[in-house]
């Protein structure tokens, strides 16, 4: 083999031809209702306003029924057939489900929609005894966990897909991709009926007889798109398939002959990996912002569960720590049903670490025990959960300060420069501010810019005494659009001796009007309240 083929890709293709009844069976099981492999079932969708078979199971593709064929005639050839309804949605997570349990082959699957995958497994076959044994090992674990599969091996994805159609279980080796797929019909190329019917049209019935002729001749009559296709199919080139996930920076994982089910052999797992992980990254100066452990049962099920940090993580113990706080944490417990098989560690984000000049004052080691604080509580109560305020250039009370995650903007809030308060002056805002002011009843106030006398907030009569204001706020009318009024911002204290901060949303006679034009009162609100 010669180096530049001894580079070329090596693609899975999985086909699941029969998901939608494989998942309702697989879910009848589940629940102790599995059904004899004698009664014929099939799954139903709307077509053009008309019933048509979706799926259907091995029982009633005995009995001569098809893709494709109306309910009524199937109905009819099989009076006793079961029949379900389509569920898209369900399908396409089962789909998702399998295709994370494919993870543990190779972190590169792509989607192959309506019931399809492609695993990228270039230079790593040999983790599984070879392309043969990796497919043999997919093959029987899926059919174990109550799918029907078909599975291929090419140089390139159309080529892997075809072949998976046609010719299930086969594995072609880099350049025999023309040879393996010639003698096939054009509709397995999957081009649509349009372009397969003119195909036949022209004579031209097998993949060999539309590749024997020029491409020159098949791009002006079918189009480039076909072209393409049809080239990739006989491995003249590839388009790149899109893996589900981005592929991690680092990945350690560990596999088991005997399942684990333990919580100890779970930590235990974990901390060694996260020794690996750790050494990996050190070689090449760099530490762990986002880390992530997937666990992956025997019966297909995984379990992922991930944690951030605010600081490159350079130290095992430290990813120890957050994930037995993740864990303890969670709502709903990792279950691991028969046992896991493998274990997998992977950081996701990573950084370089910079080394910093560490001088005697003691702020800088508070400042790493302050970070270190925050991932644990991120870790047990999640990220969005701890936040940092920053200020924020605008004069609009309730933009003028933004909740961010402390873990990514912690050094940030530390050097926010806020307003300085007047010494011997009142605050100017209040200690609580709401998410939403809060309207209240002015009976009358003085115009046209004086506060209430009394007012009515939560069902309660509040009486003015003292008053400070009016301050004048008007909205940012370059990006509101000038939907939103001028407010007038009061400081009231009641006689009780609470104090509000209330406003007057919009001016007299100038921004408030009626249906027919006429200026009205304005709304009253409490924004927030003082110490």
């Amino acid at each position: 083999m010669s180096a530049s083929s001894a580079n070329r890709r090596r693609i899975l293709s999985l086909w699941l031809p029969r998901l939608p009844i494989d998942r309702i069976q697989r879910f009848f099981n589940s629940a102790g209702l599995g059904k004899a492999n004698h009664e014929p079932s099939i799954v139903v969708i709307k077509d053009n306003n008309a019933l048509v078979i979706h799926a259907l199971d091995e029982a009633a593709e005995r009995l001569g029924l098809y893709i494709g064929q109306p309910l009524a005639n199937a109905r009819a050839m099989c009076p006793d057939l079961k029949v379900f309804d389509a569920d898209v949605a369900a399908d396409a997570k089962t789909l998702s489900d399998v295709a994370d349990w494919c993870d543990r082959f190779t972190p590169l699957v792509a989607l192959d929609p309506p019931h399809g995958l492609f695993l990228d497994i270039t230079g790593c076959a040999h983790l599984f005894g070879g392309e043969a044994a990796l497919l043999t090992t997919l093959v029987r674990a899926l059919a174990r966990q109550g799918f029907a599969v078909g599975a291929a091996i090419a140089g390139t994805s159309i080529c892997a897909r075809t072949l998976t159609r046609q010719a299930s279980s086969s594995i072609v080796a880099d350049g025999g991709e023309a040879a393996a797929i010639e003698r096939f019909p054009v509709s397995a190329l999957g081009a649509g009926d349009a372009i397969t019917t003119g195909l036949r049209r022209a004579g031209l019935k097998t993949i060999g007889d539309v590749a024997a002729r020029a491409p020159s001749e098949i791009t002006a009559r079918f189009g480039a798109r076909f072209s393409t296709l049809l080239a990739h199919a006989l491995g003249q080139g590839d388009a790149p398939i899109s893996p589900r996930k981005p592929l991690p920076d680092y990945i350690v994982e560990k596999r088991f002959v005997e399942p684990i089910a333990t919580d100890t052999m779970i930590a235990m797992t974990l901390s060694r990996l996260a020794d690996t992980l750790i050494a990996s990254m050190e070689k090449q100066g760099k530490g762990a912002r986002r880390l992530e452990a997937a666990f992956f049962r025997t019966d297909g099920v995984v379990r992922a569960i991930m944690v951030e940090t605010g600081r490159p993580v350079t130290k095992s113990a430290v990813i120890d720590r957050l994930f037995r706080e993740r864990l303890d944490a969670l709502a709903d417990p990792l279950d691991p049903g028969f046992g896991f098989d493998m274990v997998r560690l992977s950081a996701s984000r990573t950084e370089i670490v910079v080394q910093e000049q560490r001088d005697l004052d003691a702020h800088v080691h508070d400042n790493d025990e302050l970070a270190a604080l925050i991932d644990r509580i991120a870790a047990r109560i999640g990220g969005k959960r701890v936040v940092v305020h920053l200020p924020e250039d605008t004069h609009i009370p309730e933009c003028a300060v933004m909740a961010a995650p402390a873990q990514h903007h912690l050094a940030a809030a530390m050097q926010a420069e806020w307003p300085a308060r007047v010494e011997s002056e009142p605050p100017l805002r209040p200690l609580r501010l709401f998410d939403k002011p809060e309207p209240i009843k002015v009976p009358f106030a003085a115009v046209p810019d004086g506060p209430p006398h009394q007012f009515t907030w939560r069902r309660a009569l509040h009486a003015v005494v003292r008053v400070e204001g009016p301050e004048r706020i008007a909205m940012e009318w370059w990006r509101q659009d000038g939907k939103q009024l001028t407010r007038d911002y009061f400081r009231i204290e009641d006689a009780e001796g609470l104090r509000f901060w209330i406003f007057r949303d919009g001016l007299y006679e100038g921004e408030v009007f009626d249906g027919d034009g006429k200026p009205a009162s304005p709304g009253w609100y409490v924004h927030g309240l003082f110490a």
